[in-house]
């Protein structure tokens, strides 16, 4: 299916939903004859790839029905299929995910890739068995390159929506105190709990299903953080300032915010400033941008 790019990660955790072998997305592009280079469209192409069995007819049916659902929501494409020839997927894969260089000293590694290829680099090593937050997405590579800059040493983090729990193992990398990872995902707790294995981490992150609610019923002292990041969708994040997202923000706090299109930035903006967070930066690439706030005060 072809999609907008703000729409892609939903349609990938929905065909997620029903296929075994995971999720592909990738970046549709153009050719721009005066740059002489391929150019982000803005949409994204998100695949799955279903097994010819016997339950195939009823798997299509229920994830038509799932999109379908989906579509009254927000208008999509309909569904297109076509049979292709069986082979070892991830052996393939395997070939063409390649470790990713990102900000001044990250080094995103495959766990299948030995560590020592990250030479003088800090590594994160990550499984790639969901569709996003293995370190490819334009959006999770601004947060982990905003995160690097801005620093987490010796702080408390909480990153809202972990996914593969890429940001938190980032931050633990950066000498974070206590890192909480929530995501509503079940799949993507466990996943993250893999990836924290990984990277000998799995006593250093807390990883847990849940939203924000959770997270501000807390009595851990993990309830707010001076580092917090929210890596999601902008619309959702739009709707969890209305529920308190500054909340989970310490006074002269950041909150690096990602998921957002270009054009939906001022959107965003405008949702957390009446909460006190004020724009420290923007961090771009293509049509996508991730926004570093402030807490400069308390909610008004």
């Amino acid at each position: 299916m072809v999609c907008s790019g703000e729409l892609a990660e939903v349609v990938a955790e929905t065909f997620a939903r029903f296929v075994p072998d995971g999720v592909v997305i990738n970046s549709l592009t153009s050719f721009d004859q005066e740059a002489y280079e391929q150019r982000p469209t803005g949409e994204m192409q998100v695949i799955a790839y279903l097994p010819m069995d016997a339950e195939l007819a009823a798997t299509k049916a229920r994830l038509e029905e799932a999109i379908w659902h989906l579509s009254t929501i927000c208008p999509l494409k309909s569904l297109s299929y076509r049979q292709i020839q069986n082979q070892d997927w991830m052996a393939e894969w395997k070939k063409h995910y390649q470790p990713l260089l990102l900000g001044k000293n990250l080094i995103v590694l495959p766990a299948w890739v030995d560590e020592t290829m990250a030479g003088d680099r800090m590594p994160i090593r990550i499984s790639p068995d969901m569709a996003f937050g293995t370190g490819t997405h334009p959006s999770t590579q601004l947060c982990m390159i905003a995160l690097e800059k801005y620093g987490c040493e010796g702080k408390n983090v909480i990153d809202i929506g972990s996914g593969s729990g890429i940001l938190s193992i980032e931050a633990m990398r950066l000498g974070a105190d206590r890192v909480l990872g929530v995501d509503i995902e079940a799949d993507a707790v466990l996943s993250a709990r893999r990836n924290a294995e990984l990277n000998g981490m799995q006593k250093g992150i807390l990883f847990e299903e849940g939203s924000l609610k959770e997270i501000l019923n807390r009595q851990d002292g993990l309830n707010q953080a001076p580092v917090v990041l929210a890596n999601i969708l902008a619309h959702i994040l739009i709707a969890m300032f209305g529920e308190v997202l500054a909340d989970t923000v310490s006074p002269q706090g950041l909150l690096i915010l990602g998921g957002i299109l270009d054009h939906q930035a001022q959107a965003v903006l405008e949702a957390a400033s009446p909460h006190g967070l004020k724009l420290v930066e923007t961090f771009k690439d293509g049509d996508w941008v991730v926004l570093v706030l402030k807490k400069e005060s308390q909610e008004l």
